[in-house]
């Protein structure tokens, strides 16, 4: 084998190779989906952001919430029948609140039933997408997370209750600015929530849900469980269809490292009976 014949073969190996398993990839994850349609009659919509990693180096591509995914959705809800139901799958933590508010509005105004299946965690922007949802359908494990507004790297709520507990004269000009900014995003924050729940809520409770969500009363990635989440009224269920499972799984979480999580990939036996002891 010469010199030529060798660099010709890494080039396929380099380049070829890796897009042919990315189509692979896509074509699996496209059986995944419709294998989910056909079990639960309904279209499917997957948002799973992930750790993933692009070409031959295994650069890391970190997602979220987007405007391009707010118009891959509405375009998707806008083919699907009005008599057919919409299952989202989630799995993310969260990105543009304008993004996640055309998703949740136009969940909530699709006529059939629209249902939010969280494997994992929806956090922010993602639980936010939830509200508009008819269902949300929780892993047991898996958590939401609250919806309050943030400035940069600062919550909202806490540069307006900053600004309000010092006296006015000590508070600089920027500061009180964003104060003002904070108060605006806050309140209407709690306006898409209430506006979101009020179909199935009484205003006083979606006043309430919507307080405890956007009012700044958790840290932002403070974990919402299944449990709590039907204490504050949230219209959730316990189990995940094993398909969704499956679809998860074709998304990888990371690449070029070693994991730190290893298992064997099978269901685990049941455990052996406890040994008794032979000594008298």
């Amino acid at each position: 084998m010469d010199f030529d014949t060798i660099l010709v073969l890494l080039f396929v190996a380099l380049f070829v190779f890796p897009a042919i398993g990315r189509r692979v990839l896509a074509w699996r994850r496209l059986r995944a989906l419709s294998a989910l349609e056909r079990e639960r009659g309904t279209r499917v919509i997957a948002m799973i952001h992930r750790q993933e990693t692009i070409g031959f180096l295994g650069v890391p591509l970190f997602r979220f919430i987007d405007i391009e995914d707010s118009e891959a959705v509405l375009r998707a809800i806008r083919m699907t029948p009005d008599d057919r139901p919409i299952d989202v799958i989630l799995h993310t933590p969260g990105g543009l609140v304008l993004a996640s508010e055309q998703i949740a509005y136009a969940l909530r105004d699709h006529p059939a039933k629209v249902t939010v299946i969280v494997p994992h965690y929806a956090m922010s922007g993602g639980t936010l997408i939830a509200l508009g949802a008819d269902e949300i359908r929780m892993d047991a494990a898996a958590v939401l997370g609250p919806v309050d507004p943030q400035l940069g790297e600062l919550p909202a709520a806490s540069i307006v209750r900053v600004a309000q507990r010092k006296p006015i004269e000590r508070v600089e000009d920027r500061t009180l600015i964003m104060a003002d900014v904070a108060e605006k995003a806050v309140r209407h924050m709690k306006e898409v929530v209430t506006s979101l729940v009020s179909r199935r809520l009484e205003a006083k409770e979606a006043e309430t849900l919507a307080e405890q969500l956007a009012g700044g009363h958790y840290t932002h990635d403070d974990p919402i469980t299944l449990g709590e989440a039907r204490e504050l009224g949230l219209p959730v269920e316990d189990g995940v269809p094993i398909e969704a499972y499956e679809l998860m799984a074709l998304f990888a979480q990371s690449g070029g490292r070693r994991p730190s999580v290893q298992y064997i990939p099978l269901p685990a036996p049941p455990a052996p009976p406890p040994r008794r002891s032979t000594r008298p």
